[in-house]
């Protein structure tokens, strides 16, 4: 039975999403290697360092600015994270000066909030409601 083990994000600045991912959402670098001008960069969370792994993919495919901005503009994340508390959270973050799209809502089940991670991606973060 298949199993997702890596995904990714499209980002402008590899060393700018590192930061980001690491020292503001709160994951851990897994694998940090060098490769050609670019870098294998993979974050996992804190407490899952076995668990899925996110690719911090450089953005020079000329496809891929065009598809950020496209879901950008439509306000479609790129990706979602699960948080325990998505109010907690959306207050951690913004007091750290994180820009919010859509700040916390409840919809059925789930609160959601979407973040723009500072290197041309929206983030949507959710929790049981």
């Amino acid at each position: 039975m298949p199993r997702i083990h890596l995904t990714s994000v499209f980002v402008d600045d590899q060393a700018a999403a590192q930061r980001f991912y690491t020292e503001v959402l709160g994951f851990v670098t897994k694998h940090d290697m060098p490769l050609g001008e670019h870098r294998w960069l993979t974050v996992v969370g804190a407490d899952e360092p076995e668990g899925t792994e996110l690719l911090l993919e450089p953005s020079d495919h000329p496809a891929v600015g065009p598809y950020k901005a496209a879901l950008v503009a439509d306000g479609i994340p790129a990706a979602a994270f699960v948080v325990d508390d998505v109010n907690a959270e959306h207050a951690r973050l913004s007091a750290l000066g994180v820009r919010f799209t859509q700040e916390p809502l409840t919809m059925g089940p789930f609160t959601t909030a979407v973040l723009d991670d500072t290197c041309g991606n929206l983030i949507q973060i959710a929790s049981p409601a």
